[in-house]
């Protein structure tokens, strides 16, 4: 490919004053993680692919299924048919758009044990993970390292978007302080999602990860934009710094989910002897709502309760079971991974 070929890939961002070939080589040299590739990270990774970040890293758990083609740019009805990891889908769809930049797909279960070799001399992350733990995990390894990451989060048509540095006051545990119970957060699989509302986010994920990157950092915004698509909102939430007043992540360095305690009990989940069934425990001290749980599992399949547990069967192959302290037993498989797919998209946190 010819230095002329190059040199137009980038005209009209080069064009654009604010970045500039200053700002377009700062861009180029830099390597950014796509933490999960659905439907926020395929999308955003095909943006700063297209605006030729050095290299890109995208991790994911998962495989392509029929019900990500609605919104999870990059994959085609082949990918779901055959199953594909969506890591190695997206670089390689991701190579055809742009063969200058250096992809790499990582299929993992990102936790406090793997979380520092798979971000290593990374400049950004682009939060599109699909549950609270990981987000609490990304901020305590942000704080850490100084490394910023853009956060981003999506169910129905409601988003919000906030680039966090890492540097210091409000992180992400100033908004919120402890993990959400399972029945305080809707997700994707149980109240729906329109692809129009996840590229919006992604878009503006994007964006900041640009102005960062490119040495505008002045212009990042400060404030946490929440959008509502549907109701046609759009709102700015101002953040003071004393809100981190007491954090124990930003103000007193104790990194609870990528050091302490808080990780163990996060990320616990084992295998059951004598069952195809997997046990994740997540506890916590707001007991579990199970009858909110129970009316918002309608919508995904078929659903038994009573007074001390809710389960779901959202296909003809596994099960859920929620208990009452947070705990969920998921059968149907001996894959603790596969067992923490389900459990972050049924149950969430």
């Amino acid at each position: 490919m010819s230095s002329d070929s190059q040199a137009n890939r980038y005209a009209r961002q080069i064009q654009f004053a604010p970045v500039g070939s200053e700002g377009h080589m700062k861009i180029a040299t830099s390597r950014v993680a796509i933490l999960g590739a659905g439907a926020l990270g395929t999308v955003a990774a095909e943006i700063l692919a297209r605006a030729g970040v050095g290299k890109l890293v995208v991790i994911d758990r998962d495989v392509v299924e029929w019900t990500n083609l609605q919104r999870q740019a990059l994959y085609i009805e082949q990918d779901a048919i055959d199953g594909r990891s969506k890591a190695d889908a997206t670089c390689e769809r991701l190579g055809t758009i742009n063969s200058s930049i250096e992809l790499q797909p990582v299929v993992a279960d990102v936790s406090s044990g793997n979380i520092s070799e798979l971000l290593t001399e990374v400049d950004l992350v682009i939060d599109a993970a699909d549950n609270f733990l990981l987000r609490f995990l990304l901020n305590d390894w942000s704080l850490k390292n100084a490394t910023p990451w853009v956060h981003g989060g999506c169910v129905g048509a409601v988003g919000q978007v906030r680039l966090f540095t890492g540097k210091g006051k409000p992180c992400f545990r100033c908004l919120v302080p402890e993990p959400p119970p399972a029945s305080a957060v809707d997700t994707c699989d149980t109240a729906g999602v329109i692809g129009s509302a996840t590229h919006t986010v992604a878009s503006l994920q994007s964006t900041e990860a640009i102005k960062w990157l490119s040495g505008n950092r002045q212009d990042v915004r400060t404030t946490l934009l929440s959008i509502d698509l549907w109701s046609n909102r759009f709102r700015e939430l101002n953040i003071p710094s004393s809100l981190g007043d007491g954090c124990p992540a930003c103000e007193k360095n104790d990194y609870e989910f990528l050091e302490g305690n808080r990780a163990v009990q996060a990320e616990a989940a084992a295998t059951l002897c004598g069952r195809d069934a997997v046990q994740i425990t997540r506890t916590s001290e707001v007991k579990v709502d199970l009858a909110l749980i129970a009316d918002r599992w309608k919508k995904a399949g078929r659903v038994q309760a009573n007074p001390f547990f809710v389960r779901l069967f959202p296909d003809e192959r596994h099960s859920l079971t929620l208990f009452r302290d947070g705990r969920v037993v998921v059968t149907g498989t001996s894959e603790i991974s596969t067992a923490r797919t389900l459990c972050d998209r049924y149950v969430g946190g």
